[in-house]
């Protein structure tokens, strides 16, 4: 499967794409990525076995989004229930990326608890409150580090994982290998969408800081709308980087 390599200016291209097909159908849109949400927060409530489960449907639900935004993208109409669809597009392959992402989660935790005897661990488990004494601990800092370092092929194997399985119907090992290839191709591109997402979220939080100083009551309605907003345009995002590096992406293009 081949992935294109990209220029730097790509990656604040993606941005403005994802609020343009936003923009189309943002009603679509916006219910599917809180939806997103809301279905990963009531399975991980279930006891014991939650946060597994929840780990083993995202890449299902993700894939939802993207068919979604594809069914926005060229015009068609869709109706709520395209969340479920990741479901019928080669879920069992889509199960093991999320179990891969689980295991290899656990491994980073694993390498950090070497460094700090399990601080950021507990931390992300929700096990420990991150209180003064904690926050100055020096051993934090290095395993914060080892978890940047750790997580980052991680999460670059597991970008386009879920759309490469689902449409490209290729097992979950290959997914997860061309995506890691396409991150790493286009790491220029990637590094100027981080930057542009970062501000895209630090202006409108200036703003907002701002009419908060003025009257909490001006403040109130952008700190609302905003996010509500923003995070619907980075899903849509994710589907635009996806189609601009790979383009059309089908069964026969996997083969």
């Amino acid at each position: 499967m081949q992935a294109h390599t990209l220029p730097a200016q790509r990656g604040w291209a993606w941005i403005i794409e994802g609020f343009r097909l936003w923009k189309r159908n943002p009603a679509l849109l916006t219910f599917l990525v809180f939806g997103y949400w809301l279905c990963l927060l009531v399975v991980a409530a279930i006891p014991f076995v939650g946060q597994v489960l929840m780990s083993l449907i995202m890449p299902a639900l993700a894939l939802g989004i993207y068919n979604g935004c594809k069914a926005v993208a060229d015009g068609r109409k869709a109706g709520p229930d395209i969340l479920l669809s990741g479901f019928r597009q080669n879920f069992p392959e889509l199960v093991k990326i999320g179990g891969i992402y689980l295991i290899g989660t656990f491994a980073v935790l694993g390498l950090t608890a070497l460094a700090d005897d399990g601080i950021l661990a507990e931390l992300m488990l929700g096990r420990r409150k991150l209180d003064e004494a904690t926050a100055d601990d020096p051993r934090l800092t290095v395993s914060l580090l080892i978890g940047v370092l750790g997580s980052t092929p991680l999460m670059m194997a597991y970008w386009f994982a879920p759309l490469l399985a689902g449409w490209g119907r290729i097992s979950a090992p290959k997914a997860m290998f061309f995506s890691f290839v396409a991150c790493w191709r286009n790491w220029r591109a990637f590094l100027a969408y981080s930057f542009g997402l970062l501000t895209v979220v630090m202006l409108p939080s200036m703003l907002i800081g701002i009419l908060n100083l003025v009257s909490p009551v001006l403040g109130l309605l952008p700190s609302i709308a905003l996010p509500a907003i923003f995070i619907p345009v980075v899903f849509a995002s994710f589907y635009a980087n996806a189609v601009d590096v790979f383009g059309k992406i089908t069964p026969d293009d996997a083969a």
